[in-house]
């Protein structure tokens, strides 16, 4: 069962209990993602992500990484556009340690000159390899078209160009502005003691918010139609195609699986079917949905050789004319849920999936659906309530993004 403990300074800590098992996965979640930035700060975010790995008052970066080595423990962190998130997996007799050291680079981290200059470089590769990567690159630039005036159409790495300002005085403030502790909630999973959770909010229960500190606010982005072309030395074309859908809060949610798992979100769905296996027009097709706290968006992707793009459009666009005019299928949907029931439930397995959603369900929704009523919710699918998807997703104007060799 889910638990949760709210420290008097505003930190929550999550925990579910897990008897059987010798691990424990420890997540510190942070309201603070890319579309809280502004414009001068695009990439900030994921840079603190970086910079809280490389040395603080008593560790060096070297020693971080030993420590979870010498104990056999993961430890990781990622930013996307709403939240970020510092996590390790351990066993359960080195659950203390690895809070410890996670509390340490949260609170101490000294964000160095020497260290901050390697660092920039660092994520200045991650950006250039992004780009070297067209179907990575295709989504990137598909945002851009998609929210042009909104920070969710900025990368979550930032430019080459905002990466040189960023100093430790920005990089503090940004933190005095958003991992206050009303930001901030503690997920943990696994076989866990008392001494753990004492431990925890000992590190965590008593720092006080600053005086700068600011609630996100979401900006109510409008979504903009419109076609990206961007010329590359490639092999294959890759275009992403993208729909204004729900947000993550929306009753409707599971629903919008359910449809993204039809078109284009399995081997047996319709574009899978007919693009790949039935026309071989391409070895990657597939859709899938990102859903934020007010906004989301379906997203179908495909690549192919240059001769090939303009049937792969038209295979796609014959697809998606077929279910608005037609709808799905009783059978297609009942094999949706039972697909869904089966991923949710078998994603579970681990501490650190739980951990994961736990914390992200504190985080988001403030509140906690057992696994049966997530499967109630599931089995309420319908048919009106995919026809009213169908309706209100497909029939909007899309945004484009290709990326091929030629025009």
């Amino acid at each position: 069962m889910v638990q949760v403990h709210t420290c008097q300074n505003g930190v929550r800590i999550v925990s579910e209990q897990i008897d059987h098992v010798r691990s424990v996965a420890l997540g510190i979640f942070v309201n603070a993602g890319s579309r809280y930035e502004l414009p001068e700060e695009n990439g900030i975010t994921h840079f603190i992500e970086h910079m809280l790995f490389k040395g603080t008052t008593t560790r060096s970066a070297r020693q971080i990484a030993e420590e979870f080595d010498r104990i056999g423990g993961e430890l990781n962190a990622f930013t996307s556009k709403e939240n970020t998130c510092y996590y390790a997996k351990v066993l359960d007799h080195h659950a203390e340690l690895a809070v410890t050291i996670l509390a340490d680079m949260f609170f101490n981290s000294t964000f160095a000159e020497e260290e901050l200059e390697k660092e920039r470089q660092v994520v200045l590769e991650e950006i250039l390899m992004s780009e070297d990567a067209p179907d990575d690159d295709v989504h990137e630039k598909l945002w851009g078209v998609m929210y042009p005036n909104d920070a969710l159409g900025r990368p979550i790495l930032g430019t080459a160009a905002t990466l040189k300002t960023f100093t430790a005085d920005a990089i503090r403030k940004y933190m005095d502005k958003h991992y206050g502790p009303e930001s901030v909630v503690i997920s943990i999973a696994g076989n866990i003691s008392s001494q753990l959770m004492q431990t925890i909010e000992d590190l965590f229960g008593h720092y006080q918010p600053s005086p700068h500190a600011i609630a996100p606010v979401l900006t109510n982005p409008s979504f903009y139609p419109g076609e990206i072309t961007k010329i590359r030395d490639t092999e294959q074309a890759h275009v992403a195609i993208s729909y204004p859908a729900i947000g993550v809060k929306d009753p409707d949610m599971y629903s919008f699986i359910a449809l993204n798992n039809i078109i284009g979100g399995n081997m047996s769905s319709r574009l899978f079917q007919e693009v790949r296996e039935e026309r071989g027009l391409a070895y990657s097709i597939f859709s899938y949905q990102s859903c934020y706290a007010d906004v989301g968006a379906f997203t179908i992707y495909g690549s192919t050789s240059r001769q090939q793009l303009a049937q792969l459009q038209h295979t796609i666009d014959a697809t998606l004319l077929d279910i608005v005019a037609g709808g799905v299928t009783e059978e297609e949907l009942d094999n949706a849920k039972e697909q869904l029931k089966g991923s949710f439930v078998l994603g579970l397995e681990g501490t650190g999936a739980r951990m994961n959603r736990n914390g992200t369900s504190e985080l988001v929704h403030r509140k906690h659906r057992t696994v049966d009523e997530v499967l109630k919710s599931i089995d309420a699918v319908s048919m009106e309530s995919v026809d009213r998807l169908i309706a209100k997703i497909l029939k909007a104007e899309p945004a484009i993004s290709i990326i091929g060799p030629s025009e």
